[in-house]
């Protein structure tokens, strides 16, 4: 049976609360593999392990309880090997590596930050500071709606200068936030979100980040921005590089 992998944290960390349990349904126990200084925390890998709402709440609530009694590397859902023995050969093999994300990410919490345009909003601040789109516009009206090639070439500027605000914003939300963090670490692109920024935070100064973000939307009106976190620090969990190609890699499947 494959062995699910929810995180991992030093031997010297206490012991794991009684009759944990977590994904699977039933529920399975929780256990913990040690070597060279670090302990893995594991199960069972159910059969056809589905992102499911009560799975995705029983890794998170794994990695909350141990994570109140001191640092946890958290492996994202879906973590898996084929064998403890795997499990235990990988914290040996990069021992080093998880022992300095252990004391780089002690006491820090993520925090990743999405943005999006309102836009009703965005396109009122683009037609106020665009004099071409505003003299296009006037034009048009002035001739009963324009032609369809006015109409096209008006529609192709509104959208360039939505895109061009959109990276412009991108930026904006970086440089409020980037100096309340420890670290950075921007997210893949998505469609609906021109910002997907997550931010390692000292949990101590969680408040401080919190009032930036604040600021960032009372100074940028236009944005929609939401705010997901504290989350165990996802993240900032980066792999190193592999031995043989200098690539960096994952050391567990993803379901």
């Amino acid at each position: 049976m494959s062995t699910y992998v929810y995180g991992i944290t030093t031997s010297s960390h206490p012991a794991l609360p009684k009759d944990i349990s977590g994904v699977g349904d039933p529920p399975l126990p929780v256990r913990v593999l040690t070597t060279d200084g670090l302990a893995a925390l594991v199960s069972d890998a159910p059969e056809n392990l589905r992102p499911k709402r009560r799975d995705l709440l029983a890794h998170q609530s794994v990695l909350a309880e141990v994570g109140s009694d001191g640092c946890v590397l958290p492996m994202r859902f879906g973590s898996l090997a084929p064998d403890d023995e795997t499990v235990t050969s990988v914290l040996a093999e990069r021992a080093e590596h998880y022992q300095e994300r252990l004391r780089t990410l002690d006491g820090k919490v993520e925090y990743n930050i999405k943005a999006t345009h309102d836009e009703e909003a965005v396109l009122h601040r683009v037609m106020s500071q665009n004099a071409d789109i505003r003299a296009m516009t006037e034009a048009n009206r002035q001739a009963g709606g324009g032609s369809y090639e006015q109409k096209l070439r008006l529609g192709e500027m509104v959208v360039a200068a939505v895109k061009a605000q959109e990276a412009e914003d991108a930026d904006a939300v970086l440089s409020a936030l980037e100096g309340e963090a420890e670290a950075v670490s921007t997210g893949p692109e998505s469609s609906g979100w021109l910002a997907n920024v997550s931010f390692l935070v000292p949990r101590d100064a969680a408040g401080t980040f919190l009032s930036a973000v604040e600021e960032l939307r009372e100074s940028l009106p236009h944005l929609q921005v939401r705010v997901n976190g504290p989350l165990p620090p996802y993240s900032f969990v980066e792999p190193g590089p592999d031995r043989h190609t200098g690539e960096a890699r994952a050391d567990f499947a993803q379901e």
